[in-house]
């Protein structure tokens, strides 16, 4: 019975979301075949994140002994941040963006946050066999829900990329580093847990994300041909 509770609390949230996302884009569903290849392609982003931070963690030799607050930076806005964005990004570039489902801004937000489910959800397996099912409740809260409103932030700078027929390189860039920038001022707020209260700057990461995110939503709603 534990198992099939943890298990709940670690796929719920994720695909909660996802489900979510995809009832909010109702002028024109994208086919049940694409959300779940969508979410597939984040698990597969992961694995790819995983291994890049493996290695990226040997490189830069990473001690978390010495000079907390310069590895506290690395760690959250290089392997957190833009080493993760990047792992969705990509594969929502080569597997998604071309596709000719993708025919409408609010698309852009739909499978990148198909993708950002399928990274947390794959990640959540992770930190709650690392760290037992409390890790699982509280990023069911807090990660989870944060995935994908960086998600809708890429999202929406790709919709624009796509559709405005104009920069569309420059568009495509800015999504990853907007995303990348709010990931990994997120994190960082919370790796510094020695300075007590600095963790309030994850709060207000959040609450401006979130704000921003429905006017992302909103506008590509609007902007619908259908």
């Amino acid at each position: 019975m534990i198992y099939f509770f943890l298990l709940l609390i670690i796929l719920t949230p994720g695909i909660g979301i996802a489900l979510y996302i995809y009832f909010l884009d109702h002028k024109e569903p994208e086919p049940i075949r694409m959300i779940i290849v969508s979410f597939f392609l984040g698990i597969l982003s992961f694995l790819l994140s995983l291994l890049f931070a493996i290695l990226s963690s040997r490189i830069l030799n990473i001690n978390p002994d010495h000079h907390l607050t310069n590895n506290s930076s690395i760690q959250s806005f290089g392997l957190s941040g833009f080493l993760e964005e990047m792992c969705k990004f990509l594969l929502v570039m080569i597997f998604l963006y071309r596709n000719k489902n993708f025919n409408e801004p609010m698309d852009g937000i739909v499978y990148t946050v198909m993708v950002a489910m399928g990274f947390a959800t794959a990640e959540n397996f992770l930190y709650t066999y690392s760290n037992g099912g409390s890790a699982a409740i509280v990023r069911m809260f807090s990660a989870i829900p944060a995935h994908a409103l960086f998600a809708i932030i890429m999202g929406y700078f790709l919709g624009k990329a796509k559709f405005l027929h104009r920069h569309e390189a420059w568009y495509a860039v800015a999504g990853l580093l907007v995303a990348s920038i709010f990931h990994g001022f997120y994190d960082y707020f919370i790796t510094l847990n020695s300075t007590p209260g600095i963790w309030f700057g994850s709060v207000i990461a959040f609450v401006l994300m979130l704000y921003l995110s429905g006017k992302a939503l909103k506008l590509h709603q609007r902007s619908s041909p259908f």
